[in-house]
């Protein structure tokens, strides 16, 4: 470990000459980043081998994080404040003449994910690691992300988003450590290569690991292909182009068939390969498969993993001769599934003949669960074959991965109180009555070291000069600022550190866009993936009636507001499409009337991601956290903004009822209708919206100009929007919510005039953040649910960096990574 300066110096300077064979002063900024992420590398390498030396040492049970999603961000500054050399190396860096900051920003945001699920995954696997358990990730090493999104002409167009055009330097290619993936049907034989990328333990030797998985043809098939005739070498590029397919893009577009298959491929390839690993590990560590539900820990983040649950039916059955009374025990005890929805139409589902032609023997396993958990059913309510078809794996044409998932694991949990409940008294009711133990909840966390310590370094100085520096290893303890909530001072300090990043966000805007924000007015940010239910249009709503409003009377007194939109929509969602066209057409309008821009203004900030995210959210004011009550299962934006001092405007939805609970209902703005107001006044269906235009002379009015041609739309442009809101099916809630969504932005208004109460509930939404750390939602888990407990890494051990020894008899030895995979 460089921990003086003038050899890191030295250290830097001959990377540089090593790796590119230039000077400082002949080097670009990308090969100076280049040779600083190296000497990372460098430092972590003995921390990983003796992790995972140490994890087969003690034989304790690991953990094995299955997501088709990990969206870690940049991992620069989380590895270098980790391993804690990062202020001193930031000192030297400058005493070189060089801007760390400049470095930072030459890494790309990994593409391997598009929001809150891969978002949370990142921060589990981080948390694991602070905590010392031992536990790892395990994804697809997708070639290009979503997608990157421009604005052109108010419209989102996407473009290939190639986040690996330069050489990832986090990542150790293992191709010792391959596996062979089989396919029916078109695909036959894919090997899956793995990639794995160290996950750094803050203040501790932990090194755990994300292990991805990238497609490529078997060696010997690759000899085989370029003696064919030209005809045959024509199909064989072909094969080659689909076996590539498998990790080359997250979500591939579903609106098609080959689109749908590719993405059933694609799950089926990442837990072939992971769970082969598993399996192989465990065999070769503790000498048999019998204890593998003791020894190894399988958890299913969402649905899109689930066929982990045959895959390793099959290998238990198949490759190791088990029967399947055996072979179901050790599966049902080794995995555990969290569930992200609590919409019925969101759960996955796959035609039974796309299953049965792309995955025969898997298909053969699932029908085989089916028909022994229905005779189970049977068994228990006979004759009640509603109630069996409800709840069986494979009906009516079509594979619930949903109920694959709770067959076939010990433990399901979501990700809020009221998710849980929904998933027990309606989503997932039959199930809950039929196996009650196995359903629990775990609200989501996020990593404060990430989202606090990292993203936000003044505020993080300013808390530790008030409370001390424990909150990083004891986020709870952030409850000590409650103690100088009324503080005039710490009130002074907080506003300046607020205003101090609204002027960063600013500047951005204004140099990306050339928008001059003013940053005295109050920044309301609402920054998630673009959806119906997340209501992006309600709140576009509620600033046409502003707009109307101040043009009828521009001196109106009301506090400046910035509308802070980021977020991406799904290819095919032509509706979140629309709601972005709308967005920036607003921006377009207001943003150039004289008349009221300096009251209002709106910004659509393109291509959101974990980078841009650590610019927006430590200058948001307002949260704007308004999905329909019953919808979001429960969201980390609002643990995020909350933690960096933003106010709550939500409905009781998700784990914003969980934050009212911790800061008190006087310290967030609720709005609108529960999920039991919107049964008993709707009904499961919904409202008919017609009711609520017809008879509310304010909302006519903001619907109509979608269509009346007052603002300078294009003809026809939003029709889609207005016939959603009038003649759709009112499930959102958009026209019942706005007279309370209009009373709520009132309230923070009058309360952003009382700088003291302001401050005071900014400081009090802050000292409670601590109660939503991934650090207590991991461990949680941990106890209950994949028991396993930290392992101590030392400093110093007899590991194979210091002893080579015999490799071949000391189990583990040979395997860096993936708990020694």
């Amino acid at each position: 470990m460089l921990t003086d300066k003038e050899q890191f110096k030295a250290a830097f300077v001959n990377r540089l000459l090593a790796l590119h064979r230039k000077t400082l002063e002949e080097a670009s900024l990308g090969e100076k980043y280049d040779a600083l992420a190296s000497l990372v590398r460098d430092s972590i390498g003995r921390r990983w081998v003796n992790t995972d030396y140490q994890y087969a040492k003690t034989a304790e049970k690991q953990l094995y994080y299955f997501s088709i999603e990990f969206l870690p961000g940049r991992l620069l500054d989380q590895n270098l404040r980790n391993i804690g050399v990062r202020d001193l190396w930031v000192e030297a860096l400058n005493e070189l003449g060089l801007d760390y900051g400049d470095l930072e920003n030459q890494e790309p945001d990994a593409g391997l994910g598009n929001g809150g699920l891969g978002r949370l995954a990142a921060c589990f696997l981080d948390s694991m690691a602070a905590l010392g358990l031992p536990g790892h990730g395990c994804g697809i090493r997708y070639q290009y992300g979503l997608f990157e999104q421009k604005i052109i002409d108010g419209n989102q167009i996407e473009q290939p988003d190639n986040w690996m055009k330069n050489f990832n330097l986090w990542e150790y290619r293992r191709e010792d450590k391959a596996v062979k993936v089989k396919f029916g049907g078109h695909l036959n034989t894919v090997l899956a290569v793995p990639y794995d990328l160290p996950i750094i333990g803050f203040a501790n030797n932990t090194v755990n690991t994300l292990r991805l998985w990238s497609a490529e043809l078997p060696r010997d098939l690759t000899v085989i292909l370029s003696s064919l005739t030209p005809d045959d070498a024509n199909k064989a590029v072909q094969h080659k182009y689909s076996v590539e397919a498998l990790s080359q893009i997250l979500y591939p577009d579903d609106r098609y068939q080959e689109g749908r298959t590719l993405r059933l491929a694609q799950e089926y390839f990442l837990v072939s390969a992971g769970v082969q690993s598993i399996v192989r590990y465990v065999k070769k560590t503790h000498g048999g498969i019998t204890h593998l539900a003791e020894k190894a820990a399988i958890h299913i983040n969402d649905t899109h993993p689930a066929l982990a649950i045959p895959e390793l039916m099959r290998i238990l059955m198949d490759d190791e001769g088990l029967g399947w009374e055996d072979a179901w025990r050790i599966t049902a005890n080794t995995f555990s599934y969290t569930n992200h929805t609590v919409m019925p139409e969101a759960l996955e589902k796959w035609p039974v003949d796309t299953v049965q032609n792309l995955l025969p023997r898997i298909y053969e396993i699932i029908h085989e669960i089916n028909e022994r958990f229905c005779r189970e059913l049977w068994k228990r309510y006979p004759g009640d074959w509603d109630r069996i078809a409800a709840m069986a794996v494979t009906a009516y044409g079509y594979v619930k991965m949903a109920h694959l998932a709770v067959v076939g694991s010990h433990s399901v949990n979501g990700v809020s109180k009221i998710h849980t409940e929904i998933l027990k008294q309606d989503v997932l009711k039959l199930f809950y009555q039929h196996a009650p133990s196995k359903f629990n909840n775990k609200t989501n966390g996020i990593n404060h070291r990430r989202w606090l310590v990292e993203d936000n370094p003044q505020l993080s100085r300013f808390i530790t000069e008030t409370i001390g520096d424990n909150w990083i290893f004891r986020p709870v303890d952030l409850g000590r600022l409650t103690a100088s909530a009324d503080n005039p001072e710490f009130q002074q300090k907080l506003k300046a550190i607020k205003r101090e990043r609204k002027i960063i966000l600013a500047r951005y805007i204004n140099g990306k866009y050339g928008v001059e924000i003013d940053v005295n007015s109050i920044f309301d940010v609402q920054i998630k993936r673009i959806h119906a239910y997340k209501r992006q249009l309600l709140n576009a709503l509620r600033i046409i009636d502003l707009y109307d409003r101040l043009k009828a009377n521009p001196d109106l007194d009301v506090i400046p507001r910035t509308f802070i939109f980021a977020g991406k929509a799904a290819p095919g969602y032509v509706l979140a499409k629309k709601v972005i066209k709308l967005i920036n057409t607003l921006a377009k309008v207001i943003n150039n009337d004289a008349a009221v821009n300096n009251k209002i203004k709106v910004v659509f900030i393109e291509n959101y991601g974990v980078s841009l995210a650590e610019i927006i959210i430590p200058a948001a004011d307002v949260s704007e956290q308004i999905s329909t009550a019953g919808t979001e299962a429960s969201g980390t934006s609002n643990m995020k903004l909350m933690m960096n001092g933003a106010l709550t405007v939500g409905t009781m939805d998700g784990a914003n009822i969980e934050i009212k609970e911790a800061v008190g209902i006087e310290n967030i703005i609720p709005f609108g209708l529960s999920v039991e107001e919107i049964i008993s006044v709707c009904g499961y269906s919904g409202c008919d919206p017609r009711t609520v235009y017809n008879n509310n002379p304010r909302v006519r009015q903001v619907v109509d100009r979608l269509v009346d041609g007052t603002l300078p739309f294009a003809a026809d442009e939003f029709h889609i929007l207005y016939d959603h809101l009038v003649y759709g099916d009112g499930h959102f809630m958009e026209l019942n919510d706005f007279d309370a969504f209009l009373a709520a932005q009132e309230k923070v208004d009058i309360l952003f005039r009382d700088e003291k109460a302001w401050w005071k509930i900014i400081t009090l939404n802050i000292s409670k953040s601590g109660l939503f750390s991934s650090d207590y939602t991991v461990n949680e888990y941990a106890r209950h649910i994949w028991r396993i407990r930290p392992v101590e890494i030392k400093d110093k051990l007899e590991s194979p960096v210091e002893k080579v020894g015999d490799a071949k008899d000391r189990p583990g030895l040979n395997n860096v990574g993936f708990g020694a995979l």
